[in-house]
């Protein structure tokens, strides 16, 4: 009965369940695409440190446990750090990675609630899967999606765009 008071557009988002609409915010989804590359470039880079300084470790531990620490190598070490750099950044409170904050990009669900930590894991896993068995493919999609969205954020219901809007409207 509320929303009969509503007007259409508050009617639309509030059927839909989808509060950030691309028309009415064109600049929320102003340069994402390209704004992600950037981000995924950077994220690349810090992983590959992280990555670096996880085999350092396992290897010292190593030096002083005998070797037993080493077997740790047999684990999917690179999946391992990937997904938990992923998951507790973009996650977390700032909602996206240090490549995505560095870009001016923050993530969020269509609700427009934030992404937790089995999201943002499940994100990246699919990302990774999505572009291994599709690519090109998979990111054609972002041109032709209103919100610049890639196959990955449409099966999650997710939405990444541009900080600065969003934070001044105090979302």
């Amino acid at each position: 009965m509320e929303h009969q008071s509503m007007g259409i557009a508050e009617r639309e988002i509030f059927i839909s369940g989808e509060v950030f609409d691309p028309v009415s915010e064109p600049q929320l989804f102003s340069g994402v695409l390209g704004k992600r590359v950037l981000a995924f470039i950077v994220d690349v880079v810090l992983l590959g440190l992280f990555e670096l300084l996880a085999v350092l470790v396992v290897f010292t531990l190593g030096l002083f446990t005998f070797g037993v620490a080493w077997f740790l190598f047999a684990l999917p070490f690179f999946a391992i750090v990937a997904v938990l750099y992923v998951a507790l950044t973009l996650g977390g409170p700032n909602a996206g990675t240090p490549g995505m904050r560095l870009a001016g990009l923050a993530i969020r669900a269509t609700d427009g609630g934030r992404v937790g930590f089995f999201i943002a894991a499940a994100h990246v896993i699919l990302y990774w899967v999505s572009i291994s068995l599709l690519t090109p493919f998979v990111l054609l999609i972002g041109f032709f999606s209103n919100r610049k969205r890639l196959l990955h954020d449409m099966l999650l219901g997710t939405v990444v765009m541009n900080r600065d809007p969003l934070v001044r409207s105090r979302r």
